[in-house]
């Protein structure tokens, strides 16, 4: 059973977490400071780094919440899928959920481009726990590749689709719909993953 110490230390926690997360999406990851997180949300400074060591470390953690919820629902309906087509529309599901929340999406393109710059940030991201890996999108369709092409490639592509189409969107540049950009991916993944006879 948690103590008062503990439960007020965990609604901090969350209440930091949402100023920062409300924050981000007005003011971006890069513009939004330590203090303007605390001072939102009411508290002092110490609070913020008695559970985070930088406001890198605080994304992270909103970024594994976040897939958390979403892997939950996604996972189950993922195993039960009759085949690659649909395991692949119910990850796209869950893709387009991402880029429904537009100010997510831009924050965490805006991060993935600020973790480029740094190799122990760029590994943290790339674990499964904060982005759909390449690996990761090899494991939900594993099961539904029924041709030699390796599932690990499925996931690559449809990574580097998904990924560049919030690239062109941040940028206002973006020529294809998300409906289309999906179309393609389930498309291809159907064509590459599944046996001819």
């Amino acid at each position: 059973m948690a103590t008062k110490q503990q439960e007020k230390s965990q609604q901090t926690m969350q209440e930091l977490m949402a100023s920062a997360i409300e924050l981000f999406g007005t003011k971006g990851f890069a513009n939004t400071s330590v203090s303007e997180i605390t001072d939102h949300a009411g508290y002092a400074k110490g609070s913020f780094y008695r559970h985070w060591n930088s406001k890198d470390e605080l994304f992270l953690q909103i970024v594994e919440q976040k897939f958390k919820q979403y892997r939950a629902t996604r996972h189950d309906r993922v195993q039960k899928a009759a085949d690659l087509e649909e395991a692949m529309n119910i990850i796209w599901d869950f893709l387009e959920t991402i880029v429904a929340d537009r100010n997510w999406s831009a924050i965490f393109l805006e991060f993935t481009i600020h973790a480029a710059t740094s190799e122990a940030l760029r590994k943290l991201l790339n674990k499964s726990d904060y982005r759909l890996s390449d690996r990761v999108f090899a494991e939900l369709v594993r099961s539904h590749v029924t041709s030699e092409f390796p599932p690990e490639k499925i996931g690559a592509l449809n990574t580097a689709l998904f990924e560049g189409f919030l690239i062109h969107r941040a940028l206002g540049t973006e020529t294809l719909t998300l409906g289309e950009v999906r179309e393609a991916a389930i498309d291809l993944a159907v064509k590459n993953g599944t046996k001819r006879d």
